[in-house]
């Protein structure tokens, strides 16, 4: 709303010049402070978009946005006027109970993302942390846990891989000893030198050559880059570090999308139905609406203190008992 205000600041002026019972024209201070909240919410209007995405992964990208937020926060609390300076300062207080600690979620999923790799952690972690010593201790810390993590995958993959191999060991002896004979060929045999050596991991491991790589630039924007889908064309390649790339950077960072947020969710069901399961819900809620759309009837919103009638309220029962008939004949 008030961006939009922006846009007809000339036309206040004129009004109030046209009409003088209008007195209710901003003042050139009001537009100052329209302006500054404008572009202070701007960075949050992206970031709640971005974070609360649905539809697509976007954990590689939490990091950045949080720390875009602190930014505009701490510019606000270093501005001049002092209405910012009061708001900013109860938003920072916010900030810090939820930010104020080190999220490791975001900061191995920005590790993850080819195109910054290490990079946004050194680069966020000294903004956001004014303190050199404790941005390098949360840096360390970052690393050992991303270490520490890869190193379980790759004790799972192992696990896993030993386990398949003892599956396909027992079919193919019960096989081979359904068969008149069991000859090992020499092939065979250098097969099984090359699987066992294969099975030792390299010194190497995925993770440090990941690292150690130049990061990605893509030929297209980034807009239209897919993080997930450079896993899945470079799988062969980090065959246990894709894995667990694949797990991180499908973690949403919210349960409700932006527009669940804001929604008439809370209305539709309220306390006196919560209680109710699922399919009762769908009953009560699709009925409703089915029905309402049959006989053209508006949704009322509900009046404090209104008599209900009898008629009414046998109506209603009707309608009800409509509603959960047709919903159980379309399941």
């Amino acid at each position: 709303m008030l961006s939009t205000t922006l846009k007809f600041k000339t036309a206040f002026s004129a009004y109030s010049e046209r009409d003088p019972h209008y007195t209710y024209a901003p003042s050139h201070e009001d537009w100052e402070k329209v302006q500054k909240v404008c572009t202070l919410l701007e960075v949050f209007n992206v970031a709640t978009h971005i974070i609360s995405g649905s539809e697509y992964p976007t954990a590689n990208l939490y990091l950045l946005e949080v720390w875009r937020v602190k930014q505009v926060i701490d510019n606000a609390l270093e501005d001049t006027t002092f209405f910012m300076r009061e708001m900013a300062g109860s938003m920072k207080v916010k900030f810090d109970k939820y930010w104020g600690e080190c999220n490791m979620l975001m900061s191995i999923a920005s590790v993850l993302d080819p195109r910054c790799k290490f990079h946004v952690v050194n680069i966020c972690f000294p903004l956001i942390y004014k303190s050199e010593e404790i941005s390098k201790e949360n840096i360390e810390k970052v690393r050992n846990s991303l270490q520490q993590l890869y190193d379980e995958y790759v004790t799972f993959s192992i696990n896993e891989s030993s386990l398949n191999e003892m599956n396909d060991t027992v079919i193919n002896s019960s096989t081979t000893s359904a068969s008149k004979s069991s000859i090992v060929t020499g092939f065979d045999q250098i097969m099984n030198i090359v699987r066992a050596n294969e099975a030792i991991p390299p010194m190497k491991s995925g993770l440090e050559d990941y690292l150690k790589e130049n990061v990605y630039i893509p030929e297209t924007s980034n807009s239209s880059f897919s993080v997930l889908e450079w896993w899945r064309n470079n799988s062969l390649k980090y065959k246990v570090l894709s894995k667990m790339a694949g797990d991180i950077l499908a973690i949403p960072i919210s349960t409700v999308a932006s527009e669940s947020t804001f929604s008439a969710g809370g209305r539709v069901i309220d306390e006196y139905r919560s209680k109710l399961n699922e399919e009762s819900i769908e009953a009560l809620i699709c009925g409703g609406d089915w029905l309402r759309h049959n006989y053209n009837l508006k949704k009322n919103s509900k009046a404090p203190h209104t008599p209900v009638s009898p008629s009414s309220i046998k109506h209603e029962r009707k309608l009800g008992s409509e509603a959960i008939n047709r919903t159980r004949s379309v399941h």
